[in-house]
């Protein structure tokens, strides 16, 4: 189940790459958020994918789960969320402004 999740989060990691080189701001804008969902994937994959108790004190059990890697997630998927609404509203503003998303339109090439 690893190896699937890995390779998942490999194929993600590179439809956001192909993403944020593209030219348009809001490709550029879902590629950033996809690849924070690969890193989120990665992240848990690599915490281990097992079952367990919650570890609490007094608790008998085989065997219990870390909780770390859940809770490094849970911050970064907060973090994602704010830093994706800035870059949206900074896509909608600079549109607003220049009348384009093209990243070469907005650099002042013509002929590209």
């Amino acid at each position: 189940m690893e190896t699937l999740i890995i390779i998942l989060a490999g194929i993600l990691v590179m439809v956001a790459t192909y993403l944020i080189l593209s030219k348009g701001l809001i490709r550029i804008v879902l590629g950033a958020a996809i690849l924070t969902h690969a890193i989120h994937l990665l992240l848990m994959t690599m915490g281990g994918l097992k079952k367990g108790d919650v570890p609490l004190l007094g608790e008998n059990a085989a065997s219990y789960t870390d909780a770390l890697p859940q809770a490094l997630i849970l911050t970064s998927i907060v973090i994602n969320f704010a830093v994706t609404a800035f870059f949206l509203v900074l896509a909608y503003r600079t549109y607003q402004e220049l009348k384009t998303d093209n990243l070469n339109a907005m650099r002042g090439f013509k002929d590209e």
